[in-house]
């Protein structure tokens, strides 16, 4: 192949790469085999071994890259990353409703519930599309750049993909009431400027169990639960052995100027 030819190959296996990796992640669902995916990334990793100067840093081979860092560096998060208050039954929960009710007597409620994934809080941030800094909760105030760490997680896009016609059309559908229709549309064609998205970096069960049983197999501590391990993970100054631990995340929450006015929206 001719090196015009050699890029746009590698275009293609990184846009089909991301592609099923979406489907994967989000959609949970996968067009080919995980071992047909696996040989696309291989094809893409001994291209770019051969032609070094078309590597850029979205590229899928790009998650695992870096020496280990002597340290962590602190970072102030642009908007305090708050914490939320626990409530352990159905009395708990009432009397929070009631000091609420206290305050806003005349107030209309509405409520929305996800799920608590129990992991690490994290933030990431999108410049014009492309992942540049990403950060652990810290105090809420000041947290610690662990950008490469969570690069190694294939849950999290280092370039933003463009929303499709039918997506943003079911967005707005069941999300629109008083969003800024015309910005958001706007800015999710464009993708340009700052977008933070937050969110918790995670271990399955399983993969925590697999986690364990290789620690034991090595005369490793184990780790007292799933929490620990995507903690401890994320806090590794060597990005390999995060990249090794197989940590999942899971958005809920959008920070920029996209338009959206309710919780439910971002």
């Amino acid at each position: 192949m001719t090196k015009a030819e050699v890029k746009k190959r590698i275009e293609k296996l990184r846009e089909e790469i991301n592609r099923y990796r979406y489907q994967y992640h989000v959609l949970d669902q996968l067009e080919i085999s995980e071992a047909a995916l696996d040989s696309l990334k291989h094809e893409l990793f001994k291209l770019e071994q051969e032609y070094p100067d078309l590597v850029t840093p979205d590229s899928p081979t790009q998650r695992v890259a870096g020496k280990p860092l002597p340290e962590f560096r602190k970072i102030e998060h642009k908007t305090p990353m708050l914490s939320l208050e626990d409530v352990f039954n159905a009395k708990e929960f009432e009397a929070w409703l009631l000091r609420i009710r206290r305050v806003y007597p005349r107030g209309s409620y509405e409520f929305y519930a996800e799920i608590k994934m129990d992991g690490l809080a994290v933030s990431l941030v999108y410049q014009d599309g492309f992942l540049t800094v990403a950060a652990t909760r810290g105090d809420g105030r000041i947290g610690e750049e662990v950008t490469q760490n969570l690069k190694t997680i294939e849950a999290i896009p280092l370039r933003l993909r463009r929303p499709r016609a039918p997506e943003l059309k079911d967005f707005l559908h069941r999300f629109g009431r008083g969003l800024d229709e015309n910005l958001f549309l706007k800015q999710m064609a464009n993708l340009k400027g700052r977008l933070e998205v937050r969110g918790e970096a995670y271990l399955s069960k399983k993969d925590f169990a697999e986690i364990n049983h290789r620690q034991k197999k090595e005369g490793q501590p184990l780790f007292a639960n799933p929490r620990n391990a995507a903690a401890g993970s994320i806090r590794q100054l060597d990005p390999a052995i995060t990249a090794g631990r197989r940590l999942s995340f899971y958005g809920y929450a959008l920070l920029g100027d996209l338009g959206l006015k309710t919780h439910e929206q971002a």
